[in-house]
């Protein structure tokens, strides 16, 4: 599709980065794949990125993630069943249970680590390491902005 100059008309801001998100995933998921990982889901970024290094409750990855306890519940059971995560009492309320990473499930989060230290090594190699210093520091402003507290 082109504009009446013929162009192509402009993306929004948003739809590039949600562009970009979905690019930098689908390879997060490959490299996955061949680094031994290939029981990973998307689905399951919303309990990797959000545990604690100590563990987390259930209802605390919920919360962060901002799903509902049965959906983090059925992602931590398959992650569970696959081998990277465990469940272990609560020291603090041995009726509770703390989700913590196994060693596979931190040996998958080392290896995610490593593959966007990769891309941001790419990136700045084509684009340089000033725009991609300026990139991230204007998207941690745009976070900043989008998530304050707004005033009544």
């Amino acid at each position: 599709m082109t504009t009446r100059s013929g162009q192509a008309p402009r993306l929004p801001l948003s739809a590039l980065l949600t562009q970009a998100r979905d690019l930098a995933l689908e390879g997060l998921h490959q490299w996955l794949r061949t680094e031994g990982f290939e029981s990973i889901r998307y689905v399951h970024g919303s309990v990797f990125r959000y545990i604690d290094p100590e563990g987390s409750r259930l209802t605390t990855l919920a919360e962060r993630a901002g799903l509902t306890k049965q959906a983090i519940a059925e992602f931590v059971d398959d992650l569970e069943n696959h081998g990277y995560l465990e469940r272990v009492a609560d020291p603090g309320d041995r009726r509770a249970k703390i989700i913590r990473l196994t060693d596979r499930g931190r040996m998958a989060q080392l290896a995610a680590g490593r593959f966007f230290a990769d891309v941001e090594q790419r990136w700045a190699r084509h684009v340089g390491e000033e725009q991609v210093a300026v990139l991230r520091h204007t998207l941690e402003q745009v976070i900043a902005l989008e998530t304050a507290p707004t005033s009544s």
